[in-house]
């Protein structure tokens, strides 16, 4: 899974903070397709909630006909469906940003990959009988805590729309990489909506609400929305989509190269088609290769690992850059789109690097 290491050297986590706790995947050591749970990122608002009885049974309820109680045992007799998915902390690499935005910190490893089963939500919604009038589906989970910007206690809850809700891919999972979900990441049911940000994937699920109007929680209508200016709320809209974007994980920022050949690595992705483009630059952006792109095999929700072998003689500082585009000719941009949560950021990737 990993190269350069001896089985006594692993890497691990990077602590963003300890309560509530957030950690980030060690994704320039990452040299597989799948992330093992040990090194999944972790993303929460709240301390993780204390699992009873009651954390089993799913309700389904709100404008349906026939509200449901579901049991874990109920969820494993429907049809399941696998499907490997890339989950993105839309907050991933906001420690970028200039000018810089107050949150976590997060640099490049609020991301990882793996394989999930689950029951598609639609599933659900289907056997429950949703109204004609219903409009978004509302996923609340177990943990909750007080926000610093209003009174009272919060349940982490996010809605879709009924869309979204209904697409096969959207699914109640209870499996990650063939074994059930850790308690960390939403044991024993997490939704999985592949494509959005992290943010729409609610853990440990409490109950689903079906309503005909627009959710307006903290985490729907404050938290997860672009606002471009600093001082105001307009032109404000909800973060969806996962931007495309990449990551060189080696060499390392920073790092001492001999001359001779080096091969550079990373991995591109995106929230919508597959990735078209990958080109490369060692010269900072004077000239630019591109590299090869191989998504024969690749399903629509993963990332696309890529490598480039780069020969370089002459001692000095070099700048490498990598840029994408996908299928729907979304291209990273060199600079970022700034907002004042920090959300989305997609810039060019780019590290410095020495030879001697």
């Amino acid at each position: 899974m990993f190269d350069r290491y001896s089985p006594f050297v692993r890497p691990y986590l990077s602590t963003r903070s300890l309560e509530p706790e957030n950690q980030e995947t060690p994704i320039q050591f990452i040299r597989n397709e799948i992330v093992n749970t040990r090194l999944f990122f972790r993303r929460n608002h709240f301390s993780y909630p204390t699992l009873t009885f009651s954390n089993f049974w799913i309700p389904v309820k709100g404008s349906v006909a026939t509200p449901l109680m579901l049991l874990m045992q109920d969820l494993y007799n429907f049809k399941s469906k696998t499907i490997k998915v890339v989950l993105e902390c839309s907050g991933n690499k906001r420690s970028l940003f200039e000018p810089k935005v107050f949150g976590e910190q997060w640099e490049k490893g609020a991301i990882s990959q793996g394989i999930w089963r689950g029951v598609p939500l639609s599933t659900l919604l289907k056997l429950a009988g949703i109204s004609e009038n219903a409009k978004e589906v509302v996923v609340e989970g177990y943990d909750y805590g007080k926000r610093t910007d209003l009174k009272g206690v919060y349940s982490y809850t996010r809605s879709l729309p009924i869309e979204k809700a209904l697409h096969p891919d959207t699914i109640i999972a209870y499996e990650y990489n063939h074994k059930p979900i850790s308690f960390k990441h939403g044991y024993p049911f997490r939704l999985i909506v592949p494509q959005w940000y992290g943010m729409a994937s609610v853990k440990w699920i409490k109950q689903i609400t079906v309503i005909d109007n627009s959710f307006e929680g903290p985490f729907q209508s404050i938290d997860y929305v672009y606002y471009p200016n600093k001082d105001d709320n307009k032109g404000a809209y909800p973060v969806t989509k996962i931007n495309v974007d990449s990551t060189i994980q080696k060499p390392l920022h920073m790092e001492v190269l001999d001359t001779g050949k080096h091969l550079i690595q990373g991995i591109a992705w995106t929230g919508g088609g597959y990735i078209k483009e990958i080109e490369i630059s060692t010269d900072n952006g004077k000239t630019w290769t591109n590299v090869l792109v191989e998504n024969e095999e690749k399903t629509p929700y993963e990332w696309t690992s890529w490598s480039y072998e780069w020969s370089v003689q002459n001692k000095g500082e070099y700048t490498i850059i990598v840029r994408v585009t996908d299928s729907h000719n979304r291209t990273q941009p060199k600079i970022p789109f700034w907002n004042r949560k920090g959300y989305g950021y997609n810039a060019t990737d780019k590290i410095k690097v020495k030879v001697e």
